[in-house]
């Protein structure tokens, strides 16, 4: 699978089947570089697993604001639409992939 850039217009569709990572982050978040490789690599090998998607904070902020994102890099878990969990700020592989996990 490929990480999708999602935006306000079509967030809701892009979350309501299955279990979906969104990445908030935007271009100039030093840590949301960081993250790229580590989500990138989590998609190669748990893609039939999870969903992975990135949303650029500073091009859409209703959804941002609609769930509270602060501070970025934040990864919010959804399963059918629902959020079940979150990460905020950097995260390890292994962090991201055991949050996954908890939910596939």
């Amino acid at each position: 699978m490929t990480i999708e850039h999602v935006t306000d217009d079509n967030f809701a569709s892009e979350i309501k089947e299955g279990l979906v990572l969104v990445d908030f982050w935007a271009p100039w978040c030093g840590p949301c570089k960081m993250i790229a490789p580590v989500l990138n690599e989590i998609d190669e090998e748990m893609g039939n697993q999870v969903k992975i998607v990135k949303l650029n904070v500073d091009e859409n902020s209703n959804t941002t604001s609609e769930y509270g994102v602060m501070g970025i890099p934040a990864l919010i878990l959804f399963k059918d639409g629902e959020k079940v969990d979150q990460a905020i700020g950097f995260q390890p592989k292994e962090a991201i992939s055991a949050l996954i996990a908890k939910y596939a």
